[in-house]
This record gives C-alpha cells, structure tokens and sequence, in this order.
C-alpha cells in the first residue's frame, strides 16, 4: 500500500507561511520542528482531514528563491476539495484571498482559482456528487 504523505511547497518565511495556510485557509499546523538554525520542517494541512500534507519549505538559496510562487510554470498547482463550496468561499473572500477564476459549475463540481500568499493556483472544488 502506498500514499502521498507530503507535497513540498516553496515558501520564503515559515512564520508567514504558516499564518496564511492556518489564519486565512484555516488549516491546521501538523509540525513545526527546527531542524537547524535556518531550516524548520513544517507541516500544514486542511482542517477536517488526516491525509496529504503541505511540507512548508524555506526557499534557501537563490536558485529556489526564484520558483517560489511559481513551481507548476503558472498552472494550478493545487486542489483543494470542500464539502461545503459557499461556506469556503465565502472565507476566502473574507479573508482577501485573491480569486483568479470565479466560481463555475463543472461537470467533475463546483470551482474557482484563488492564488495563495506566494501566487500559488489553487483549485477550490465541491465535487458533484457523482464524481
């Protein structure tokens, strides 16, 4: 049996990454543990879940600094589904998340795009129910 335990994402501070994905996305900070002097493993995920987490990791030189915000060449890089569309929704815009594509009903559910701090695409989906 396998499964995918974390997804890194290029961040440039931990402290205001994790205020992001857990003040405005609501998640939850799984771990945060220093490892080094300049290097924290950190662990965010969605509230309500135990699976995939994002692995929030510190741009360290300048080659990565480079590809923060940027790590899919500019198309969604992340899909985050809901259970309940209008209630997330609702927080993003409360929250001042940017919203790239406004709400559609698809066949696979219903979606927007938002970017996260960092520029990050994200889809935001309430899959139908026969998805």
């Amino acid at each position: 049996m396998q499964k995918l335990a974390h997804i890194a994402i290029i961040v440039r501070d931990y402290d205001e990454a994790i205020r992001f994905y857990t003040e405005k996305l609501k998640f939850i900070l799984v771990e945060d543990t220093k490892i080094s002097e300049t290097k924290r493993w950190v662990l965010v995920r969605p509230n309500g879940t135990d699976g995939t987490n994002l692995l929030l990791a510190k741009a360290s030189d300048e080659d990565q600094i480079q590809y923060i915000g940027r790590q899919s060449g500019g198309r969604v890089f992340l899909f985050l589904h809901t259970d309940d569309f209008t209630r997330d929704y609702q927080n993003l815009l409360e929250q001042g998340i940017k919203i790239v594509r406004l709400p559609s009903d698809e066949p696979y559910g219903k979606v927007a795009v938002f970017e996260d701090i960092y520029g990050n695409l994200w889809d935001l989906i309430e899959p139908s129910k026969s998805s």
